[in-house]
């Protein structure tokens, strides 16, 4: 089975779990991801104080349903989970039309399409419908059933970290807290399982710290938790919407870090560009003036930027399995770069060395032909100085960065280089 295949068969086995910031739907999915990579599970206990946020309670839920006067069910969470307005509390009870409606949510402009809401930090219940069932709703008392808790408990994440030849690390997260829905974020969920099994089998010069983790919340609960081990941080993504659309990068708060070049690098302007902005995903808790990490966010379509955002129609006809595989491949070519991205120094300075009886050079001059890589050739000897690192060439230069990685290559390979330590 193709790699496209299994990743979004993996997807379509955890699409109908109900998740939720907190709750069994995240460890049900944390434990089909543990199948295929090592990961650490956390709980951490609710009332636990994390900065500004308390940890909430656990939620969890069973079923839930409405019936009309005849006492047929019009809305059934076990038909679609995003029915029921996520983190509920328990409600058994009567009321009319006119008092139901104050609880219900759906999308006129969108009127067969079920609208995803939650309440996390505050108590409420209530239900998510299409339009046009709303409509057809007569008039009476009907009848309400959530069976949820909202309990003490705790918040769970999963972790997975891969020791390299550094200690510095490479920080990749996702969120795991969305219900039914593909794209945003079981896409994101697939690319982050696929990529850290590959990352495994790969010698690595940095450390992985891949994490799945509530939104918001979960980004917080970890850097409370883990303030000795941010300062670690060299890079890192925040990896969403990886299922549909062209590629999109939202820059580190620092703005031309080091992961914002190496991913325009593989980019190559084939994707849409924006600065950061203190809104969005968790890169927003890890770019926080607090910590400054250089952590952007490498999406398909951005959040709230495409039709099926946060309704039933972000399914599993909307992510298609080679944009799945088309993201690892992008993904893998930014660690690439951010592993191969190293200093070196000219060992023939003087002049151009002569590059012909070292085999790197046409032996017959005046036509185009491997004129590309011998160009790579010079301006890897002309800017490795010890000064300028691989990813600055291809800047500078123009060039891929493959092309100048791959010269650089060459060139240790018949002892025109050393790579600069210090």
């Amino acid at each position: 089975m193709r790699v496209s295949e299994e990743m979004h068969r993996f997807l379509a086995g955890l699409y109908p779990i109900c998740r939720s910031i907190t709750g069994d739907g995240v460890r049900r999915t944390l434990a089909a991801i543990r199948e295929r990579i090592p990961l650490e599970i956390h709980e951490v206990p609710s009332g636990t104080q994390v900065f500004d946020w308390t940890v909430p309670r656990e939620w969890n839920i069973r079923d839930a349903w409405i019936k009309d006067p005849t006492g047929r069910k019009v809305v059934d969470f076990q038909e679609h989970n995003l029915h029921v307005l996520n983190y509920s509390v328990p409600v058994h009870e009567k009321l009319p039309l006119e008092e139901l409606r104050k609880r219900l949510f759906t999308l006129p402009d969108k009127p067969d399409l079920i609208p995803y809401r939650t309440s996390y930090y505050k108590e409420a219940w209530g239900f998510c419908l299409r339009q046009r069932t709303l409509e057809e709703l007569p008039d009476g008392e009907y009848e309400i059933f959530i069976d949820s808790t909202l309990e003490d408990g705790s918040l769970t994440y999963g972790e997975c970290f891969l020791p390299g030849e550094s200690e510095r690390e490479i920080l990749l997260s996702t969120h795991v807290c969305h219900p039914s829905l593909c794209n945003d974020n079981l896409s994101g969920i697939a690319v982050m399982t696929w990529l850290a099994a590959e990352i495994q089998k790969r010698p690595r010069r940095y450390s992985y710290r891949f994490l799945f983790i509530p939104g918001t919340i979960g980004s917080i609960t970890w850097l409370a938790r883990n303030e000795d081990k941010v300062s670690n941080v060299a890079h890192g993504l925040v990896a969403a919407n990886l299922g549909k659309g062209g590629f999109h990068y939202k820059k580190s708060r620092r703005g031309n870090a080091e992961i914002d070049r190496a991913v325009l690098a593989v980019l190559q302007g084939s994707g849409d560009v924006e600065e950061f902005v203190p809104f969005g995903y968790d890169e927003r808790q890890y770019c926080s003036p607090g910590f400054n990490l250089p952590v952007g966010s490498l999406t398909r379509t951005p959040y709230g930027r495409y039709p099926e955002y946060h309704t039933s129609a972000d399914n599993l006809d909307l992510v298609a399995p080679e944009a799945l595989e088309g993201s690892l491949a992008t993904y893998l070519a930014v660690m690439d770069v951010l592993e191969g991205n190293r200093r070196y120094e000219n060992l023939n300075p003087k002049c151009e060395p002569q590059l012909g009886r070292r085999g790197l050079y046409r032996n017959i001059g005046g036509d185009d032909a491997g004129r590309a890589r011998e160009l790579a050739l010079l301006w890897t000897l002309n800017f490795s100085d010890g000064e300028h690192s691989l990813l600055d060439i291809a800047e500078r230069s123009g060039m891929s960065f493959a092309a100048i990685r791959d010269a650089a290559d060459a060139l240790l390979e018949v002892g025109l280089l050393r790579e600069r330590t210090t």
